[in-house]
């Protein structure tokens, strides 16, 4: 099992280091202050210091680092599901999900993964694994969907205004119903601007690491839907005035490297 090896200094509030630990415990309740006990929707992403949301390979994964993976790790332990795009898990290579060793969870319970998707489609090695992903989508989808994977894991979430559209607050919900009520939003940077541009997002984790990419990658947040057609609720925008406010709750930074992690409350 990889170990983590990078230090962090917190910054915010106060100054703190917290070394490497195998429990995580104190890095758990900096992540843990504030969600209180109901549904939650934390959203973690990496960027780059120019904004971009991947590296040259197209890949978030080739700009994160030990630092992120801290992190990402403790996240992942606090969730009930991870919700990403499908086409997110398709390009990223998403598989089962387990929780991490070593550290405290939410439950016993194994840690889901759910998708977002219009067209139904779900990545063949998801849909051919032991434990297929839960599947979010609209009327049309449903059907598609069903031919994948078990029809007890599709939930059928369609919009009022258009039943091929997927209610992402009505999905929310449908993960409430199955006890899934710690949300983490993976990705990708469409979701994440349909989640915003629906308010349903509580709080966002924002790892900055230490490079620039140039022009070219997304931002964490789509200006206007991207990727395969039907691969993803189509967000209306989020309007630029007024900005959605957020509160810094905890800034770490990795003095080895210089990566920045902060955590922003969105409530």
């Amino acid at each position: 099992m990889r170990s983590a090896t990078t230090p962090l200094d917190l910054l915010v509030p106060a100054p703190e280091h917290l070394p490497p630990d195998p429990t995580e415990h104190r890095l758990r309740a900096l992540y843990d202050e504030g969600t209180g006990s109901g549904r939650w929707l934390r959203a973690n992403f990496v960027s780059t210091v120019d904004g971009g949301a991947w590296g040259p390979d197209h890949l978030s994964g080739s700009i994160n680092d030990d630092a992120d993976w801290r992190a990402f790790r403790v996240l992942r332990a606090a969730a009930d599901v991870v919700l990403v795009g499908a086409g997110t898990a398709r390009h990223e290579g998403y598989t089962a999900l387990d929780r991490p060793q070593g550290l405290p969870t939410t439950g016993d319970r194994p840690l889901e993964l759910a998708l977002v998707t219009r067209s139904g489609r779900v990545p063949q090695q998801l849909a051919d694994g032991d434990r297929p992903p839960l599947v979010l989508t609209g009327a049309a989808g449903a059907r598609t969907a069903s031919r994948m994977v078990p029809a007890d894991r599709v939930l059928a979430v369609a919009s009022a205004d258009d039943p091929d559209e997927v209610d992402l607050r009505a999905g929310l919900a449908a993960l409430a119903d199955r006890g899934l009520r710690r949300v983490l939003c993976e990705g990708g940077p469409t979701l994440l601007a349909a989640m915003l541009a629906d308010d349903l997002v509580d709080e966002l984790c924002v790892t900055t690491s230490p490079c620039l990419v140039g022009p070219g990658p997304s931002r964490i947040v789509a200006a206007s839907p991207a990727g395969s057609p039907g691969e993803g609720p189509r967000p209306a925008g989020i309007p630029a005035s007024p900005a959605t406010p957020a509160r810094l709750t905890h800034l770490l930074h990795a003095p080895g490297s210089g990566t920045l992690l902060a955590r922003w409350l969105l409530r």
